[in-house]
């Protein structure tokens, strides 16, 4: 960051999300980006000022919001510092076989603020970055594809996790995100290297110059990736660093 480089986290949370790592990381003292909600949003974490930005609108959330009461998933919106979610005590999803609070483990991850809404509508009667759906693991991975179906042609779906299926503008991903702020600064994809793990860093390791894929990462991921480095618990992206760096 010194020498000028700029660092980016891109990440399906929220920009609040990652405020607390973005300082950690001194994002705030050299124009780091904070790519959030899976690449629907892009600010400098220095100036605030956002790069690019790709919200839903409000009809078609509300036909989602709709379409997702028939499946067992819990929905919810994060706008700002709050979490906006229908049923606050709805909370416990299967993860690996054991129970999981979703609602506190979001809220703790990410700095948040619950705030428990009549109607989740609510909150969707203006443009909206992301609606979020939590689940059972293994729920989830039988029955993504039909929820995501009649919108597939109309936004954007993925998980980020095994109990998160998201939802997003169409053509929203971390690679469009990067391509619509990065030339305003003046970086090319060429200058960029990208490092990930999940089915939501696929399409911006394919993008970037040099696309790095931890050792954990998923099958896709390595795939549309230059190299594959250790994994997240062994220093994999100083590993990967140092042989780009030279």
């Amino acid at each position: 960051e010194r020498a000028g480089v700029r660092l980016i986290l891109a990440s399906g949370r929220p920009a609040q999300g990652l405020r607390a790592l973005g300082r950690e990381l001194e994002l705030d003292r050299y124009h780091g980006l904070l790519v959030a909600y899976n690449g629907a949003h892009v600010v400098d974490a220095m100036t605030g000022d956002v790069l690019f930005d790709q919200p839903m609108e409000p009809a078609i959330m509300r036909e989602l919001l709709d379409h997702l009461r028939q499946f067992d998933v819990i929905p919810w919106v994060t706008e700002g510092e709050y979490l906006y979610v229908e049923d606050a005590y709805r909370c416990h999803i299967g993860y690996r076989g054991e129970q999981m609070n979703i609602v506190k483990y979001e809220r703790d991850a990410c700095a948040l603020i619950i705030r428990e809404v009549r109607d989740l509508a609510e909150v969707l009667d203006h443009p909206q970055d992301k609606i979020l759906t939590a689940g059972t693991d293994t729920y989830l991975a039988a029955h993504a594809e039909e929820m995501y179906a009649p919108f597939r042609d109309r936004l954007s779906g993925m998980f980020t996790a095994p109990f998160y299926f998201e939802f997003m503008a169409p053509g929203i991903n971390k690679a469009h995100a990067l391509a619509g702020a990065l030339p305003k600064l003046g970086i090319d994809a060429a200058e960029v290297a990208a490092f990930g793990d999940g089915q939501n860093d696929a399409a911006m390791i394919a993008w970037a110059g040099m696309g790095v894929a931890m050792a954990n990462a998923i099958d896709e991921t390595k795939a549309a990736a230059n190299m594959v480095t250790a994994s997240n618990n062994e220093d994999g992206i100083a590993l990967a660093l140092e042989k780009i760096l030279g």
